[in-house]
């Protein structure tokens, strides 16, 4: 068997492990709230979000702070899913997949919070 035979035959395994996986435990989804719960995301990963929730409280923040606070909510929620996502995948996946996903931007590792920035918590 070449090694290009052997490379696809490894590929097919290892996806076939990852949908095996996922089939089990569902999709994977970051989720991020405001400190105040105003602007919640959800997101899968790699993606645009899939849910944005905004309280009526919220509207209160007007546009430019509002599309601000939702920019940085999915940013987190985004993070969250590459998280979610390597440290699922971790688990079926070899060293080699583990370090790719890491390179093409899915880190591993916890997403800290990052609530100091928000405009609700901010100076006004």
């Amino acid at each position: 068997m070449d090694d290009t035979t052997r490379a696809a035959e490894q590929a097919a395994h290892t996806g076939q492990r990852i949908a095996e996986h996922l089939d089990r435990t569902g999709p994977v989804l970051g989720r991020a709230s405001s400190p105040d719960g105003a602007v919640t995301v959800t997101t899968p990963p790699g993606t645009p979000p899939t849910d944005i929730r905004v309280t009526a409280a919220a509207l209160n923040m007007g546009p430019q702070a509002l599309a601000a606070e939702i920019v940085r909510v999915a940013a987190k929620a985004s993070r969250d899913a590459a998280a979610r996502l390597h440290r699922s995948l971790d688990r079926v996946v070899d060293p080699a997949t583990s370090r790719a996903l890491t390179e093409m931007g899915f880190a591993p590792g916890e997403v800290e919070d990052d609530f100091t920035g928000g405009y609700l918590r901010g100076p006004r």
